[in-house]
């Protein structure tokens, strides 16, 4: 009798299963690391943000809107979360009578995101070089969280003006 070779149908299902449990151990372990990189890439992107009004203070460069056109002055930009999925960047302009925030950037995060602060609400960065609304030798931490994860990652101002 002649024996052909092959493998019976047991070792193939073997086979498979063994397969199938890697793929899906592997599968768990990469959607678990995409969700993360997802938070952390919008905590980098908040930061970018934060520095963008701080900079654009620091430099006293005023907004393109009539209302913060000669006499009003500009006093300020601050980054305010006005959701737990939304935040802006406004410029605060003020004359001899009134004050106005002018929304420069204006950003919705994910559904599956949400932004909250510690304290300060909204953190301002005065111009000139003139500091912030933080109390000294405190600071302001704002949290992200993935919702359906629990994920954090948090970014903290500081009383002088740095952002980590």
């Amino acid at each position: 009798m002649k024996w052909q070779k092959g493998y019976t149908l047991i070792e193939i299902l073997v086979g498979l299963t063994i397969i199938g449990f890697l793929f899906s151990f592997g599968y768990v372990s990469f959607r678990d690391f995409s969700r993360r990189q997802a938070v952390a890439g919008q905590a980098k992107s908040i930061q970018g943000d934060l520095r963008l009004a701080q900079e654009t203070a620091l430099a006293g460069q005023k907004p393109d809107d009539p209302l913060c056109n000669p006499p009003a002055v500009l006093n300020s930009y601050g980054f305010r979360v006005t959701t737990p999925t939304q935040y802006r960047i406004e410029a605060n302009c003020s004359d001899v009578i009134d004050s106005y925030e002018i929304i420069v950037k204006e950003v919705n995060l994910s559904p599956d995101l949400a932004l909250s602060t510690s304290s300060v609400n909204p953190i301002e960065f005065k111009v000139l070089g003139q500091g912030n609304n933080i109390t000294a030798g405190t600071g302001v931490t704002l949290t992200l969280t993935q919702v359906a994860t629990s994920n954090q990652t948090t970014i903290t101002i500081t009383s002088g003006g740095e952002i980590k």
